[in-house]
């Protein structure tokens, strides 16, 4: 999530049900909860695709070996140069050849594009349309809930079973949530740790908080999630963080420095992956120096992020030079890169800087568009459609599914009228499918 939308509100605790503490020693407390205020502000919300609104968006199974690398921690001033973070070589994330695409037809894999929304405790029946009918893909597990794994489990296996060659051309579906810890924790209860915030994490030896990551992926991936929109790593280096209302606000950040964000968020990453569960970096390029939050607000504007050497920029290329697999794009706009669009319509910033300068060449996932402030001024479908055409290859639809089928219907009709836009879809739909196909690796 960007702002925090329904996919990244703080989680609203149940009357009753309080969270269960964590022993100072493992995690020490430095900061004051915000867990009232947010009560408050946003009552039991959530963010969306991972904005702040913690819960919306923007947001495992046993250890493999050998263990995945992980992004040592590394100088502000020594980031990664353009050149050698296109030389690496991310676990992965190549593009899949067209073969894979064979006997595929638009509308299934215009479906791969797509993310929507479910939510964790009551699905919408546009959740449920949006695979039978319109062959989406991927799912977002959103809003909170606290009835922990085996409820969790009957949902995300309620969609999972529909997988088939009537709707998903019978590929397996990404199935995401947001489980950051602190304020933007989707999944708790029963069979879920009480994960502490981004922050009190940064506090941890990398190896214990590894350790503990890997813990928290088993547990997503034991009730079948096998994506997190985890971890931040927006630099917040601003005079005083917690005017930074998406991230520093809810204390979602890793520290207050390049090399601390880069080696604990780097930790928290490895231990994901450890459990077979995909992370995801964002929100690129930085969303930790503005001040309003894309999910309810408009022109929300960074007028100091510029390309690499970039503080912020530098998170994200030692990311991609330790083998980031997943990068989601911000939905504030960048006065300093492209001023004409939010980041994620930007083929100036997906394209050119991410791809081409930063030389990523894994999958690109939006923040959420489906009801984010920011972006409310394109109908939806043009959404989907600038956002694919800008070089991004998941659109994520998580606060408000129901838009999932007008986003789907712009798409193909794009396709159908540009064969250009045709190939873009292909291009992104075959590295869906590669990132599918190194869960089973």
């Amino acid at each position: 999530m960007a702002g925090m939308n329904d996919r990244h509100r703080p989680a609203a605790p149940v009357a009753g049900e309080p969270p269960s503490p964590i022993a100072p020693s493992e995690f020490p407390q430095h900061h004051v909860s915000r867990r009232p205020v947010l009560l408050a502000l946003l009552g039991a919300g959530s963010l969306a695709g991972c904005s702040l609104i913690p819960g919306s968006s923007s947001a495992g199974g046993s250890s493999p070996s050998p263990q995945p690398t992980t992004p040592a921690p590394a100088s502000p001033s020594a980031a990664p140069s353009p050149t050698a973070a296109a030389s690496a070589t991310p676990s992965a994330t190549a593009t899949a050849t067209g073969g894979a695409l064979e006997g595929w037809s638009l509308e299934e894999k215009v479906g791969q594009l797509m993310m929507v929304g479910v939510d964790a405790t009551a699905p919408k029946q546009s959740s449920d349309e949006a695979v039978d009918t319109h062959h989406v893909g991927n799912i977002f597990i959103a809003g909170r809930t606290t009835a922990g794994s085996q409820a969790t489990q009957k949902v995300i296996g309620s969609f999972t079973g529909r997988v088939g060659s009537a709707t998903t051309h019978n590929t397996p579906m990404l199935v995401a949530t947001d489980q950051e810890g602190g304020e933007v924790q989707v999944l708790s209860g029963s069979g879920f740790s009480d994960i502490p915030s981004a922050m009190d994490q940064s506090t941890q030896p990398r190896d214990q908080l590894e350790a503990a990551a890997r813990t928290w992926g088993k547990e997503l991936a034991d009730v079948g999630v096998n994506m997190n929109l985890a971890p931040v790593v927006d630099l917040v280096d601003i005079d005083r963080p917690t005017t930074n209302e998406p991230i520093g606000h809810w204390g979602r950040e890793y520290g207050h420095d390049a090399s601390t964000v880069s080696s604990q968020a780097g930790a928290f990453a490895a231990g994901m992956q450890a459990s077979k569960v995909i992370p995801t970096y964002k929100h690129f390029p930085g969303l930790g120096r503005v001040t309003a939050n894309t999910d309810t607000s408009a022109d929300v504007v960074d007028r100091t992020t510029s390309r690499l050497p970039d503080a912020a920029v530098s998170v994200f290329a030692g990311a991609i030079a330790a083998g980031a697999q997943v990068i989601m794009v911000s939905s504030a706009t960048y006065a300093l890169i492209d001023a004409s669009a939010p980041a994620v319509f930007s083929s100036k910033i997906v394209t050119d800087m991410l791809r081409t300068e930063m030389g990523f060449s894994g999958v690109v996932i939006t923040d959420d568009v489906s009801a984010a402030v920011q972006v409310q001024g394109v109908a939806a479908g043009d959404r989907a459609v600038q956002a694919i055409r800008a070089g991004c290859d998941i659109v994520l639809a998580s606060a408000e599914p129901a838009v999932a089928a007008d986003m789907v219907k712009a798409l193909i009709a794009a396709a159908q009228s540009d064969p250009a836009f045709a190939a873009r879809v292909d291009e992104s739909a075959a590295r869906v499918l590669a990132l599918k196909g190194s869960l089973q690796s």
